[in-house]
């Protein structure tokens, strides 16, 4: 019944800036955050940003000053706007959706290549 739909992966140049966006729908009740993981190659996945209902975002080091993570509650909508992309930064971006018992919710991953 849950359902994230992501958007907003492709290819960039380094430097280059992309806007990914996820919409949750379904009998989620109450959400406790929204966010964005990604796996990058060789990779396990890891925490990208997110952002708790009501609180502060948090980032990964390795993003801070790049990448801004927002919400739009009204909609359910989390964005995740990536400026300055490097190389290092290509990965497959899953949204991510917790409700207040700790059940997490996944979308199905959108492909972010940066590349020359």
């Amino acid at each position: 019944q849950v359902q994230l739909v992501e958007s907003g992966g492709g290819l960039v140049q380094p430097g280059g800036s992309l806007r990914l966006s996820c919409a949750a729908s379904g009998s989620i009740f109450s959400i406790s955050s929204m966010g964005w993981y990604r796996q990058a190659p060789g990779k396990g996945r890891e925490l990208v940003a997110a952002m708790t209902t009501g609180g502060s975002p948090n980032y990964t080091d390795g993003v801070k000053g790049r990448f801004t993570i927002s919400r739009d509650n009204a909609e359910n909508t989390v964005y995740l706007q990536m400026n300055s992309l490097k190389v290092e930064d290509t990965a497959v971006y899953y949204c991510n959706v917790r409700n207040r018992y700790g059940h997490a919710y996944w979308g199905q991953g959108t492909q972010v290549t940066v590349s020359s």
